[in-house]
């Protein structure tokens, strides 16, 4: 276990793989506080774990995060650890066939939601001279997906922004790193899958060998491993790990 006790955490995202991130913090010692655009998500995380608090709010609205990081700040005391899982998959057609509306709402929440809510945090992690920030890219960022551009793109500039926080924030004590999934088992991937078994006329079974053939350990990730992995870059034990790229995938080789 990395000890993260009493440790004020906040993270975007209460469902899926934000949701086991927050239970395992929690489970290190951590005060979390978490965000869903989804009442429902805010509502299972509450009432399933009394240690954790989170509201409603989407993090693409800049006046929406300034109140959810005044809440929090607020109920923890102050900000340690900033964790971005939130982000939306865009619209999947050719780039000539993105519209500016589809283009600037994915790239609004995928990419300002990131800065929106470490911009708010950053001047707390200064003075104290401490403080962590992951932020969640993809492993599609190496492979690349046609017909993807909004999502590659907003994914591309969060690893940019989080190698240039690194080097800024560095002198004052305060990491950032990007983790990038591969494909996660959980219900998106599945109604992926499935929908692409139904547009082929295939199993669900048959996508998934499919996708996974380009995966060189053959295997979908688990969000626990995910969890995992950001418990571990905002522990003590990854003290001097700053600047990265890591890579949950399995090794993602290709994608199509």
């Amino acid at each position: 276990m990395n000890s993260l006790y009493e440790e004020r955490v906040l993270i975007t995202g209460a469902d899926s793989t934000a949701r086991v991130i927050a239970e395992s913090f929690q489970d290190n010692g951590a005060r979390v506080f978490v965000c869903d655009v989804r009442e429902e998500a805010i509502e299972s995380i509450l009432s399933d774990n009394s240690g954790i608090d989170g509201m409603v709010a989407n993090v693409g609205d800049e006046a929406d995060v300034n109140r959810f990081i005044g809440a929090a700040t607020t109920k923890l005391g102050g900000i340690d650890v900033l964790v971005n899982v939130v982000g939306v998959a865009g619209p999947t057609k050719p780039t000539e066939e993105v519209t500016t509306e589809e283009w600037q709402s994915t790239l609004n929440v995928n990419l300002n939601g990131v800065f929106f809510t470490s911009r708010a945090v950053i001047p707390g992690m200064k003075e104290r001279g401490h403080g962590a920030i992951v932020n969640f890219s993809s492993a599609s960022t190496k492979t690349r997906i046609p017909n993807r551009s909004p999502y590659i793109t907003s994914k591309f500039a969060i690893e940019g922004l989080t190698m240039n926080l690194a080097r800024e924030l560095g002198p004052f004590g305060v990491r950032a790193n990007a983790v990038l999934p591969g494909g996660i088992d959980n219900e998106r991937v599945r109604m992926i899958l499935k929908r692409l078994a139904d547009e082929r006329g295939t199993t669900l079974e048959h996508e998934k060998e499919r996708s996974l053939q380009y995966v060189s350990m053959r295997t979908l990730i688990q969000p626990q491993e995910l969890a995992d992995m950001v418990v571990f870059l905002c522990s003590d034990n990854a003290r001097h790990v700053t600047g990265q790229l890591i890579s949950v995938d399995g090794n993602q080789e290709w994608e199509d």
